[in-house]
């Protein structure tokens, strides 16, 4: 299996390219517009043909590829039904499957960062979007986030995979690419809680700034634009 982690510094946004091998189709998760000419590199360097391409939620701190690389290799834009995009191919819900060659994602709706947070399964891994990060939990002041919302997410949804399944999320600011649900439920801080009021507790209190992109990014990614076209 192909199985790249790519990396924004801008935005510290993970970037994943998924295929069953070489010269096969291949499905990218969480594009980043600036990196387009490196993702289309990978792929031309592998003979992998872009087939799919996936953000698990309305990203707030950068703009998508997705419309980009839609254009430049006709592939499927996928989101999660809940998405307010206006440029989506096509809309998965919960527990839907999405396929190419020897590969499987289970889509997991997970709310609560945003109202249209889907977490994917394939695997040994999930792909965790914002939902549950390395050693956190995605902010839930936006976006029609949610506490409760998160916390049924986290606690009955992600945290009830198998203890060995690797997550990979869609951000990390401090330099580690992945962790295991084992690993979270045991050090993550936001997971040490003893019910949903406690959660939502924690998460009221964070006091955060909003991201430096968020005007621009959010409405950019929900038509499909570039910053040239706002």
């Amino acid at each position: 299996m192909i199985f790249e982690q790519l990396f924004d510094q801008k935005s510290s946004t993970y970037t994943y390219i998924l295929s069953s091998g070489k010269g096969r189709e291949a499905l990218i998760i969480d594009p980043v517009l600036e990196h387009t000419n490196e993702y289309i590199k990978v792929l031309e360097k592998l003979e992998l043909k872009l087939v799919k391409v996936i953000d698990t939620h309305i990203h707030a701190d950068h703009i998508t590829a997705l419309n980009e690389l839609n254009q430049r290799t006709n592939c499927t834009r996928i989101m999660g039904e809940k998405s307010k995009s206006e440029v989506i191919d096509l809309k998965i819900k919960d527990n839907e499957t999405i396929k190419i060659e020897n590969i499987e994602l289970k889509a997991i709706y997970t709310p609560g960062h945003t109202d249209c947070s889907y977490s994917y399964l394939m695997n040994d891994r999930v792909f965790t979007g914002d939902t549950l990060l390395i050693n956190g939990t995605g902010r839930t002041d936006f976006q029609n986030g949610n506490s409760y919302d998160a916390y049924d997410s986290l606690f009955n949804k992600l945290l009830k995979l198998p203890e060995k399944t690797l997550v990979y999320p869609a951000h990390d600011y401090n330099g580690k690419k992945y962790s295991t649900i084992q690993t979270e439920k045991s050090n993550n801080p936001r997971l040490q809680v003893k019910s949903k009021e406690e959660y939502a507790k924690i998460m009221s209190s964070l006091n955060l700034s909003n991201p430096k992109m968020m005007d621009i990014a959010v409405p950019a990614n929900i038509k499909g634009l570039k910053l040239n076209q706002l």
